[in-house]
């Protein structure tokens, strides 16, 4: 098997959020409302119109994991054994912000172990997939789970907070370990979010000083590095054992590992003196941001997540693409290896304007294409910027440790199956 040879991962994604809202009994699934189950074929038309290698993309968890040691795989065939066809390369996300209706919610301590047999008997179905993000975004899915009160167990506490933080992230990284079981060559890049927190007047500081640690603990706990003294304390204080704690500082993956970090307008904030939030729209900006986590854990990055509003003018989003665009160029270029770009998503939205929290229908226009499958000036747009840079960058994958591989780089033209690793047959 050939080592592939040096590329910048271009990368779009389907949405494919998936949380209960009203206290579980209503589920609010991205991949029905921007119409993928229907047009999942043309979606994949438009992710080569674009000249696009790499696809954010996971099965939707609520319909495939069934219960224990059940699975309904019919759809991630379907799906999957096209990309496999195309050659695109799936960046597999297996858990974006819900759980099957069965297993309750992140506050079920049960659900690492659960999500770590979905993993395994994912990763043996599809041996060939290599690039993983196993669960999204895990401080944001902490945070509107369990402090916010938005999606799944709607709770608004510290302590709730903190038990799905270490059940999302003790899940991730069993996930990692079991698939590397199956995959000894998957690389797993995180797509979380990256913060920062301004205080707007003295009276803010300590309270925004908190929460810019805060902003780490998934990432401190999922790369086992020893998080801030002060946020030890919270942990402990709100529900997590030295025993747990020491679970992540002794398990790591980090040498699979990508750090992938998205960001929006929406991630930088204001803090008041009472200690609460309020946007403060780009202050930093992607390249500072991304200085500050990359200093932390010296990993490869991603910038696995973008996009804005076209806006009333229609080119907001344009503009908002070149700007993101230029804050990877400057870090790659002050060194720092970045190693793959994403405007997130390939169509429209529908419902984040209120965060999921409410099933109104409404169209966010933030795709690469809109919900009728017509290019948006922003997909062209980034067309044209991967056409332009393709060849132009060469390619920091050189830094990864464990090699990329292309399609054409195996050496019959279908992934290899390591041996003994035979897909099982579908157990339901």
């Amino acid at each position: 098997m050939g080592m592939m040879k040096p590329t910048f991962l271009f990368a779009t994604g389907i949405e494919n959020s998936y949380p209960t809202i009203n206290n579980g009994r209503e589920r609010v699934d991205e991949m029905e409302k921007c119409g993928h189950y229907a047009q999942w074929k043309t979606d994949f038309d438009l992710v080569e119109h674009l000249g696009i290698r790499f696809l954010r993309y996971g099965p939707p968890i609520h319909s495939t994991f069934l219960g224990p040691g059940r699975y309904d795989w019919s759809f991630a065939d379907e799906t999957f054994s096209e990309l496999k066809r195309r050659g695109i390369i799936p960046i597999t996300d297996l858990c974006h912000f819900g759980v099957p209706d069965w297993m309750g919610n992140f506050q079920n301590p049960d659900f690492p172990d659960l999500f770590k047999d979905y993993a395994v008997a994912f990763a043996q179905r599809y041996p060939w997939v290599q690039l993983y993000t196993p669960v999204n975004e895990m401080y944001v899915c902490a945070l509107f789970s369990g402090r916010y009160g938005w999606w799944n167990e709607q709770l608004r506490t510290d302590r709730g907070f903190v038990t799905a933080l270490k059940h999302v992230v003790k899940a991730n990284v069993l996930a990692m370990l079991a698939i590397l079981e199956v995959r000894p060559e998957a690389l797993f890049i995180q797509s979380e979010s990256s913060e920062y927190y301004h205080a707007e007047n003295p009276a803010a500081i300590k309270s925004a000083e908190t929460l810019n640690s805060e902003r780490f603990l998934s990432l401190d706990l999922n790369y086992g590095r020893c998080v801030d003294s002060e946020m030890y304390r919270f942990l402990l204080e709100n529900g997590m054992t030295p025993e747990e704690y020491d679970f992540f500082m002794n398990h790591k993956a980090k040498h699979h590992c990508i750090m992938g970090n998205d960001y929006y307008k929406t991630n930088e904030h204001r803090v008041c003196r009472d200690g609460t939030t309020r946007p403060s729209g780009e202050v930093l900006g992607y390249d500072e941001i991304t200085r500050q986590y990359y200093e932390r854990y010296r990993l490869p990055v991603m910038h696995t997540e973008t996009n804005l509003n076209e806006g009333p003018a229609g080119d907001e989003a344009e503009i908002w693409l070149w700007k993101e665009w230029a804050n990877v160029l400057r870090l790659r270029n002050d060194g720092i290896p970045i190693v793959g770009f994403t405007w997130y998503s390939l169509v429209d939205q529908v419902d984040w304007d209120t965060a999921l929290r409410e099933n109104n229908g409404t169209v966010n226009p933030l795709g690469l294409f809109d919900l009728n499958r017509k290019i948006r000036s922003v997909g062209t747009a980034y067309k044209e910027l991967i056409e332009d840079w393709r060849e132009v960058l060469p390619t920091q994958s050189v830094c990864l440790t464990i090699p990329l591989i292309l399609p054409e780089e195996y050496e019959d033209g279908s992934p290899q199956i390591p041996t003994g690793d035979k897909p099982p047959s579908n157990p339901q």
